[in-house]
């Protein structure tokens, strides 16, 4: 069975524009890089878990705060070029990036030293505007932010995986 990564994907309207919120990947590989180094707050996911409720859990970990209340709006299913299919749920909401407080994860570094070494998941967040995200983002997620424009209204949740 492939990975599978759930998560939100916050967004707010202000001064005539969308912006979206994307968290730039921790550790050692992503150090220096910008362009095609954001992501979305997400994570994977167990067989037989709730995606919704994982997506929830991956906000409040990477981000140190639990997402905002609101309706939740399906935005589908994409494969990443890895393989993993991740499924997004769209939030209208505001968050305050100087808060960010990630979970870590370990890694060997530098590589074959044989030391292991504690990184943040997420090592900044920040607001961008839909072309900037086009830039910023994987690019295996980015028909997120078409479909974030363009899905309809329907199929959102009241507050969350519980509602």
């Amino acid at each position: 069975m492939p990975k599978r990564s759930a998560g939100l994907l916050l967004y707010r309207e202000g001064a005539g524009a969308v912006e979206v919120l994307l968290v730039h990947l921790g550790g050692p590989y992503w150090w220096g890089r910008d362009d095609g180094a954001w992501s979305v707050p997400k994570g994977e996911y167990a067989e037989g878990e709730d995606p919704a409720a994982a997506a929830e859990r991956e906000f409040a970990e990477e981000l140190g705060s639990a997402p905002p209340p609101g309706p939740r709006r399906d935005l589908g299913e994409v494969r990443q070029s890895g393989g993993k299919w991740t499924r997004l749920w769209a939030l209208r909401g505001d968050f305050d990036v100087e808060t960010v407080r990630s979970n870590t994860f370990e890694a060997q570094w530098p590589p074959r030293s044989g030391r292991l070494r504690s990184f943040p998941e997420v090592d900044r967040a920040g607001w961008f505007t839909l072309p900037e995200a086009r830039v910023k983002l994987l690019a295996s997620l980015t028909p997120f932010l078409d479909r974030l424009v363009t899905a309809p209204e329907g199929g959102e949740r009241e507050d969350g995986p519980d509602a």
